[in-house]
């Protein structure tokens, strides 16, 4: 599955005003692998930042008056997005500043009708109701690092929503596992072989006494930092 982390910076905040977009910033996953292959680019948006904008993002108009229009790209980033799952938090922002972008650009069409959307602000006020879910938020809820955001940036917060997209749904997703119980030398469907078990024995390692203290330390940030006992303190937890 491919999916691409989106976030934008803009020069306020309502496209209805004629406010437009002045940074996009994505990071490509791939079976929910990062692959490196990112979309960056800062945009000329003919028209004034506003002064509260710069405040959050940084970003002035004289850096940008040399920095290609959002219709110079426009091809680029519609082949580079298309077919994608698109995760992004607070999705309606970033696709009613892209969906009105592309409505200035000849034989284009909307976001929805080219990519799906997972919105991880939905996501995360499901998981966690009654709690702070900003991307500041979560980062220290699931022990993100996001010490180099000073300011907010579409790269960076896209690279930083990706890893806490990842912890959010968080699991062994890529393991395939042969549960036919068929010939060891029998590749599977997926190309991979399954293990003869038989004569197998697992060695079993107990933790150190270093090691539990650590284990106890990281179960006191979690708890912490949610605000609530993480799920091996709770009763009845395994």
């Amino acid at each position: 599955m491919r999916q691409i982390v989106v976030d934008t910076e803009t020069t306020g905040l309502e496209p209805e005003q004629g406010h437009r977009i002045i940074e996009i910033g994505c990071v490509e996953m791939v079976e929910r692998r990062p692959t490196g292959d990112n979309f960056h680019v800062y945009l000329q948006p003919d028209r004034e930042i506003d002064a509260a904008a710069v405040e959050v993002h940084g970003i002035t108009n004289a850096f940008l008056a040399d920095k290609p229009r959002f219709a110079d790209i426009a091809n680029d980033l519609i082949a580079y997005l298309r077919g994608a799952e698109l995760v992004i938090h607070n999705a309606p922002f970033d696709v009613g500043f892209l969906d009105a972008e592309l409505a200035r650009v000849a034989g284009t069409v909307p976001i929805a009708e080219q990519c799906g959307v997972l919105d991880t602000l939905v996501m995360a006020r499901k998981k966690h109701p009654g709690q702070r879910n900003s991307l500041d938020a979560l980062c220290g809820r699931y022990d993100v690092d996001n010490s180099r955001r000073d300011k907010h940036g579409a790269l960076l917060d896209a690279e930083i929503l990706a890893d806490v997209y990842l912890a959010m749904t968080g699991g062994q997703t890529t393991l395939s596992l042969d549960a036919g119980g068929g010939d060891a030398d029998q590749a599977s469907v997926s190309g991979r072989r399954a293990l003869a078990r038989e004569g197998l024995a697992l060695r079993v390692v107990a933790a150190t006494a270093d090691e539990v203290a650590a284990h106890e330390a990281r179960l006191d940030a979690i708890e912490q930092a949610s605000g609530a006992p993480p799920v091996w303190r709770r009763p009845g937890a395994p």
